[in-house]
């Protein structure tokens, strides 16, 4: 955990007990947790999620994981959420920036208070934007997310060369961030050229079908951004098949375990960690502190990154940031 989120835990440990009137002490929040898709990054912050339940003596309800990415998914398991009856809290990563907005504001209007974790609604601004009824946003900055990928890729070609993106969906807050922020990096060198960007639905082997697609197309291809899991593993094991690991440099984002074995073999030049278990601990917090009567809780916090580099893997500080599913 890093010295700032560590600051508001310790912050929010000293304001909860005072804000816990005397007859209230056994009275606790029930809160629901709901993922974007089954997948590493949010299996971690699943485990954050328990963690802090644990520690805070709360109960959290996880239905299940949606089987794809998408309103379709999703929506039927909040709204089965919402009809519980039960749930003061839900925290969920919403998969549409827009498409989610009613779901969520039906569940609002049925008594329950909303915190996003690693996507938001809107433009993620819940103070003066528009969507302002989640109680606050808990993850990364992935507009400079996408600028440190865009200047490493930079640094490692010289600032020049032709370069891909593989992003998953239209729609989603994060990668169309990610991909915001590789753009504007890459605009400050000339000699850079992005050939495209392609969208995978959150599917791996898409990802390495429409790589693969690009590498035979463009014989310059130099560089390739994979904005998340499912795209930074299809357009990795593209390179791999095409015997062109470490001529095509590949910048993956969420330290998956495959994603540091392609690492490991040259693969991918650099893996970009986000911190799923501090956003789903720090939810549960949040919500545990709302319920308390804390009313100084930011409506907006970033978890940072850890860059991994064939480097730095073997460093624990380091390590410790690859997603660690049992």
């Amino acid at each position: 955990m890093t010295k700032k989120l560590l600051l508001v835990v310790i912050v929010l440990a000293l304001a909860i007990p005072l804000a816990i009137p005397a007859t209230a002490q056994d009275d606790k929040p029930m809160i629901g947790f709901l993922p974007g898709v089954l997948d590493p990054f949010y299996q971690v912050m699943e485990i954050g999620v328990n963690a802090a339940a644990a520690d805070f003596g709360v109960e959290v309800f996880l239905p299940q994981y949606p089987s794809t990415w998408g309103p379709s998914a999703q929506t039927p398991i909040l709204e089965a959420m919402v009809a519980r009856g039960d749930l003061d809290y839900i925290i969920l990563a919403p998969v549409d920036k827009e498409q989610m907005i009613a779901p969520l504001q039906a569940a609002v209007d049925a008594g329950i208070t909303i915190i996003t974790v690693d996507t938001f609604l809107g433009d993620g601004d819940y103070v003066n934007g528009p969507v302002t009824f989640p109680l606050s946003y808990i993850g990364s900055d992935n507009v400079e997310g996408g600028r440190i990928a865009g200047y490493a890729l930079a640094e490692r070609l010289g600032g020049e060369g032709k370069v891909y993106v593989q992003n998953t969906n239209v729609g989603v807050s994060t990668t169309e961030q990610r991909g915001q922020g590789f753009i504007e990096a890459i605009s400050e060198f000339p000699g850079m050229e992005l050939i495209g960007m392609d969208y995978n639905l959150d599917d791996a082997s898409t990802s390495a079908a429409q790589t693969s697609a690009v590498i035979q197309r463009e014989p310059e291809l130099a560089g390739i951004f994979g904005v998340n899991v499912f795209s930074a593993l299809g357009a990795g094991n593209a390179v791999k098949n095409a015997g062109l690991g470490g001529a095509i440099e590949v910048i993956a984002f969420d330290a998956t375990k495959e994603a540091i074995e392609n690492l490991d073999l040259g693969v991918v030049s650099m893996v970009i960690a986000q911190k799923p278990y501090d956003m789903g601990y720090l939810a549960v917090e949040f919500a545990f502190a709302d319920w308390r009567g804390v009313t100084s809780l930011p409506h907006r916090v970033t978890t940072g990154y850890a860059v991994i580099t064939a480097e730095n893997v073997d460093d624990p500080e380091v390590a410790r940031f690859i997603y660690q599913v049992p």
